[in-house]
């Protein structure tokens, strides 16, 4: 019985691609930047999750909200690491992103290796 449903599972994994490997859609989601550039905030994002579940667009495959750039204010002088502007994102990014996962979405975040965010 195991067996039968190692082969189903597997089978339906290729099911959703093409013969070249690759998904029949492409990745599809929301990102911040097109509409809303720099004006963006946790409550917006929150909204935007709750949107993209409750509007039937998570049912059609759109799976991805991607944060995109001023989310940031800076780097920490000691550290490097990128610092979260808590003005408009008081909980964090992490809980911003726990939220979006509770929610059935997958989170995407931009960042840059170099000293500027682009």
């Amino acid at each position: 019985m195991m067996k039968h449903i190692i082969i189903i599972l597997s089978l339906l994994s290729y099911i959703n691609t093409l013969p070249n490997g690759l998904a029949i859609t492409p990745p599809m989601g929301w990102n911040s930047w097109n509409h809303f550039g720099c004006n963006i905030t946790e409550d917006l994002i929150r909204k935007t999750a709750d949107e993209m579940v409750s509007s039937g667009l998570m049912d059609k495959g759109y799976v991805y909200l991607n944060l995109d750039d001023c989310w940031q204010l800076s780097r920490d002088n000691q550290t490097g690491r990128i610092q979260e502007d808590k003005a408009a994102f008081p909980s964090g990014i992490k809980a911003l992103s726990t939220y979006v996962h509770s929610k059935g979405l997958k989170f995407g975040l931009y960042s840059s290796a170099g000293n500027m965010t682009c």
